[in-house]
């Protein structure tokens, strides 16, 4: 977490502040923006794999009092405008595209203003299924599912206890009761309760329609801005009539034990 402020130079309203980011991930807060602030990601990587990170950044819910933009060689191409009240929205481009400049706008009362963001740079590949533009709601095919099963950061059987629509948002919250955790990235789905079930939250988006329904799923997905999104999700028993098939001919990705 960087928290840069903007009291330390308000003076000189004109002055642009650098910040240096060496994590893959995380969040910036600009207190009390004035002037500008230029946010330098250097993650802990060999340059040569630059060109091929996804930078994704997140806007807090009640940021305000600044424009984002994304800068090259002089050039301002604007990311995300002060005051842009679009909740979830998430705002991707490659690394190699630029970096983020982050002017203030002006201010009666700067005191109550706070620009911020969470930020994630991911694999292009990775960055891609997250944001899928076209058919984000279409079933995956055997070899997408059995793919994801070894690239996932979760792979869980288990079912739906109750989905949660946001309109507001955009997104379905699928409640899951879990079966079997086979891998998990971070502690989303943990035990709760008396009885020791296995519980968890997942995102989609509400277009996709997702409603409860009886039976096992194979739910798969990625970690973004900490939340579980989903991904593929076949039937349990489809899952394992592929995974079957598969294994028969020694085409299956990796080992998974479907049982």
């Amino acid at each position: 977490l960087s928290s840069p402020s903007g009291l330390t130079h308000e003076s000189h309203k004109k002055d642009v502040e650098q910040v240096y980011l060496r994590c893959s991930e995380g969040s910036i807060e600009w207190m009390y923006p004035t002037g500008a602030l230029i946010v330098n990601l250097r993650p802990n990587t060999s340059p040569a794999s630059y060109k091929r990170l996804t930078v994704c950044i997140k806007p807090f819910k009640d940021s305000a009092g600044a424009n984002i933009y994304l800068e090259k060689t002089g050039e301002l191409k604007l990311l995300v405008r002060d005051g842009d009240r679009s909740p979830s929205k998430v705002y991707c481009f490659g690394y190699d595209q630029g970096g983020l400049f982050i002017e203030a706008t002006p201010q009666q009362d700067i005191s109550r203003k706070i620009t911020g963001f969470q930020y994630e740079l991911m694999n292009k590949g990775i960055a891609s299924d997250l944001h899928t533009v076209s058919a984000p709601c279409r079933p995956c095919s055997d070899t997408e599912v059995l793919l994801a099963v070894c690239t996932s950061d979760f792979v869980i059987r288990g079912s739906i206890q109750d989905v949660t629509n946001e309109a507001e948002e955009q997104e379905s919250i699928i409640h899951v009761g879990v079966n079997k955790l086979y891998r998990q990235k971070s502690k989303v789905f943990q035990l709760t309760g008396e009885s020791g079930n296995w519980r968890g939250q997942i995102k989609t988006l509400l277009e996709c329609g997702v409603k409860p329904g009886d039976g096992d799923f194979l739910f798969t997905g990625r970690m973004h801005f900490g939340e579980a999104r989903l991904g593929c999700a076949p039937r349990f028993k489809d899952f394992q009539r592929m995974y079957k098939e598969a294994k028969d001919k020694g085409l299956n990705p990796c080992e998974i034990g479907p049982d």
